[in-house]
């Protein structure tokens, strides 16, 4: 298995990882973080697909892609912290000044899980966030201890993982999610 990471500008290959089964279903589309919450909440059903295939068609893609062989295997979403929700964050910290990256939200296909696919999306985000000048980048995983994480409410990533990818604790949090806290981690590409 070779697994290729690319820039999300496929909107087709998005739709697959991040998009509803139903068209007209109001899913998270992975915006959740990524648009003001009053516009979150307005797109409704296909509106949504709609606005993430205009994020595909910008010049910087909304993300990145993994693929094994040419099918789309995982999805990872990364931009300036600055053009997200975590930029207003009252429950996750900022650290300092620095314009700083986030990485927020990790896919992996059901029948692809298990295989490393999420260590390549955090290498590929990396990647990603530096070739577009990032001085650095957080992410903001479970630290679950350990414990098994419903894979439903593992997008935000585990900790260890990151850790692995030479990410560091940079500070905790007061978010907690699916009975998990999050911790602040970062990786200076300086």
């Amino acid at each position: 298995m070779t697994i290729a990471v690319r820039p999300a500008s496929a909107f087709e290959d998005v739709r697959t990882l991040v998009g509803p089964k139903s068209p007209g279903a109001n899913v998270c589309w992975c915006l959740s973080y990524r648009i003001p919450s009053k516009l979150n909440n307005e797109l409704r059903g296909p509106a949504r697909g709609e606005y993430v295939a205009e994020l595909c068609r910008a010049e910087r893609a909304p993300g990145v892609l993994a693929y094994d062989g040419g099918e789309p295997v995982g999805w990872a979403a990364v931009a300036p912290r600055s053009d997200t929700s975590f930029a207003r964050s009252r429950r996750i910290p900022h650290i300092d000044d620095l314009p700083v990256w986030s990485l927020w939200c990790l896919r992996v296909r059901p029948g692809h899980r298990k295989r490393g696919i999420s260590h390549a999306l955090i290498a590929g985000a990396v990647e990603f966030a530096r070739a577009h000048g990032a001085p650095a980048i957080e992410a903001y995983p479970l630290d679950s201890g350990g414990a098994e994480v419903d894979v439903t409410m593992a997008y935000a990533g585990i900790r260890r993982n990151f850790e692995r990818a030479g990410f560091v604790h940079a500070a905790d949090t007061t978010s907690v999610l699916a009975g998990h806290p999050r911790v602040l981690i970062r990786l200076d590409l300086r």
